[in-house]
């Protein structure tokens, strides 16, 4: 236990209310009268404060008690810690209601390159007391930290375990082209998949990347293509690809980063999408999650 914890286990509400009122009225006869108690209860309250914080809180050597320096400093913290001790019930009711309260939210990075933001402002303006924790994770990791209770709310790519887990989806975004400055593929109009024979793409790691993975396997069934490097983002696809090291399926959603040295073209006869799933623990606890899926509940299907 540290020095703050043992201080605020000896700290009582009473002790502390009597000092304010102390310090208030500048009059022990005074702050007894408006506590409705006698004075030597209140003197001895105050100075068992005093032993208790090690520090002499008022001065008593003048008719007119004063409060010495550090008296000062403690009476602004004492005003605060009775405040708060006031609004605990009602922020506790509040909370149990799901009307306050936290909710972290795990997302991927490219949730955050488009979609994430119009979801938080719809959020905070249906729910502005309710504190939204961002933690960007890949998939596989949201899940995890749902399951230990560290994330309240996946934005995630699926598969995932409808047992342990519900959800719906949110979005769904095209697939798009990432291609290198001049690279021969860089302008045009919608571009056919069988147009990718041969060429170098970058691949998805299927461990980390799986969903993605197995997207892009589905997409270029039967195109012959030259694999390249393997990764596990899609800011670091596009980072190699900006290298000139091949081209690359990127969600549209990642064309909002503007990477300099990448173009991106549509793809025509492509009807896969990636999907974005809300994903939270059945029979959630925390009553402010609740509210949120309530909200979810009402975003438009994907």
């Amino acid at each position: 236990m540290t020095g703050d914890d043992r201080l605020s286990t000896m700290l009582s509400l009473e002790h502390v209310r009597g000092f304010v009122v102390v310090a208030e009225e500048g009059n022990f006869r005074r702050a007894a009268d408006r506590l409705r108690m006698t004075q030597p209860p209140l003197s001895r309250q105050i100075q068992k404060l005093e032993r208790d914080i090690g520090v002499l809180l008022l001065d008593r050597t003048q008719r007119q008690v004063e409060l010495t320096p550090a008296g000062q400093v403690f009476l602004a913290e004492a005003r605060r810690l009775l405040a708060l001790a006031e609004a605990a019930p009602a922020t506790a009711r509040l909370a149990a209601g799901g009307r306050t309260g936290t909710v972290r939210i795990g997302f991927t990075a490219t949730a955050g390159f488009g979609f994430l933001g119009g979801l938080l402002n719809q959020l905070s303006l249906a729910l502005p007391e309710i504190e939204l924790v961002l933690s960007e994770l890949v998939s596989a990791l949201q899940f995890d930290e749902l399951s230990s209770g560290k994330l309240d709310l996946a934005l995630a790519r699926p598969p995932f375990d409808r047992v342990e887990f519900d959800g719906r989806p949110v979005h769904r975004d095209p697939l798009v082209l990432a291609v290198p400055a001049g690279h021969r593929l860089s302008s045009g109009g919608p571009l056919p998949v069988r147009d990718l024979e041969g060429e170098r793409m970058l691949m998805y790691a299927p461990g980390p990347a799986r969903y993605f993975a197995e997207l892009m396997n589905r997409v270029l069934a039967g195109v012959s293509y030259d694999p390249a490097d393997r990764v596990s983002q899609v800011h670091t696809m596009l980072a190699l690809v900006a290298a000139g090291r091949g081209v690359a399926l990127v969600p549209e959603a990642a064309s909002h980063l503007h990477l300099d040295g990448v173009h991106y073209r549509q793809l025509s006869g492509v009807s896969e999408r990636a999907e974005l799933y809300a994903v939270w623990r059945r029979h959630p606890a925390n009553p402010a999650l609740r509210r949120v899926i309530d909200v979810l509940e009402t975003w438009p299907e994907a």
